[in-house]
């Protein structure tokens, strides 16, 4: 089954530490842009595909109105063959209403993303957020209120002045909220954004530290029942996210809007970054991805994000069985160290690992 995502553009204003495609909202932007995907949704009808989930990324897809998205899911279904689709939608808590919230739920959307990032209202107000914890907390519980069941909520670790005893004060008003996933993502100072810049760097926890937040984050995560399936990503109650789960286990998917990747058709492309380009175009320019890894590499760079790794019989079919042994014999000797499982045939990372995955993986993938 293929995945279907969806580039939403647009912000109130840009965070400091993000480095994604997005430019404030003008009024104009909405009715545009969503003329723009449907345009290039109906180019999908002629492929004949089969897909199960739709996905809304930004940017901040929460400041399109229902309408809109009822447009866009519209299109979607018009030229897709839709089965028990999982549709996600991120949402900033700053830009949610209990009206939108109810608009979306029937417009077809049934998983909601939240980017809290902190309930520490001094760590929200460094990242640059326009909410603090008491407008996420209210607007998670809205949409559960409205009969969302599937929520997420983002977590980011590695702020400024974050110790272990301010993320478990988050972690214990996450679990409290009515969420049945949790993604969480260490902060990355990137070239070109506002946070680009010794000082802040300066004022980031170091390494060690980080690691020990994210170990006390498994720890808790794995107590309070959440599966930790993937490096950045925990779930309970089998509420993995099938559209993530696609960019980890290789099956296809299709981008749509300025910045989108696809890898569909045995092709990987993506549409360049250029909004302005993306509204005006009939249909979006894709461009074809030139330094793409193989697929053994891949395979085994991916799979072991997730939680159930990679096995002896793929890497033999994607490679050959003699590449295969080198493999296992290599993850034996991580094993030794701590660093990953190996078990009928099957190697993962250890929570350990996953601090060290691009490491593990480099050492796996070797020629």
């Amino acid at each position: 089954m293929t995945g279907i995502y969806i580039h939403v553009p647009f912000c109130i204003r840009k965070c400091p530490y993000c480095k994604f495609c997005s430019k404030p909202l003008r009024p104009a932007d909405i009715p545009d842009f969503t003329a723009a995907v449907m345009r290039n949704l109906s180019v999908l009808g002629e492929r004949n595909i089969d897909a199960d989930t739709v996905y809304f990324g930004g940017g901040t897809p929460s400041l399109l109105p229902p309408e809109a998205v009822e447009d866009i899911l519209s299109a979607v279904r018009a030229n897709v063959h839709l089965h028990d689709p999982e549709i996600t939608l991120e949402a900033n808590p700053s830009s949610v209403t209990r009206e939108k919230l109810i608009g979306w739920r029937q417009a077809g959307v049934n998983r909601l993303s939240f980017g809290v990032q902190s309930a520490d209202d001094e760590e929200l107000r460094f990242l640059g957020r326009l909410h603090d914890f008491a407008r996420a907390e209210k607007a998670v519980r809205t949409a559960h209120e409205v009969g969302f069941g599937n929520i997420s909520c983002d977590l980011m670790l590695g702020l400024k002045g974050q110790d272990r005893g301010s993320l478990d004060r988050t972690i214990d008003r996450m679990l409290a909220l009515p969420i049945s996933h949790l993604s969480a993502y260490m902060l990355a100072v990137e070239e070109g954004t506002a946070f680009d810049s010794d000082a802040v760097r300066a004022s980031l926890p170091d390494d060690d530290t980080v690691s020990d937040l994210y170990l006390r984050l498994c720890e808790r995560m794995r107590a309070a029942g959440f599966e930790r399936y993937e490096i950045s990503n925990w779930a309970k109650d089998d509420r993995r996210s099938r559209h993530n789960m696609k960019y980890w286990t290789l099956e296809p998917y299709i981008g749509i809007g300025p910045s989108a990747h696809s890898d569909f058709g045995g092709r990987r492309y993506f549409c360049p970054d250029d909004i302005g380009g993306f509204i005006r175009a009939g249909i979006q320019r894709n461009e074809t991805e030139d330094d793409c890894p193989d697929r053994l590499r891949e395979y085994i760079m991916l799979g072991l994000r997730i939680s159930d790794g990679i096995t002896k019989e793929r890497l033999a079919e994607l490679g050959n069985e003699e590449f295969a042994e080198t493999v296992f014999e290599r993850a034996a000797e991580l094993e030794k160290a701590g660093l990953v499982t190996v078990q009928d045939g099957r190697i993962a990372l250890t929570d350990e690992g996953a601090l060290v995955s691009n490491a593990v993986i480099l050492r796996l993938a070797e020629g």
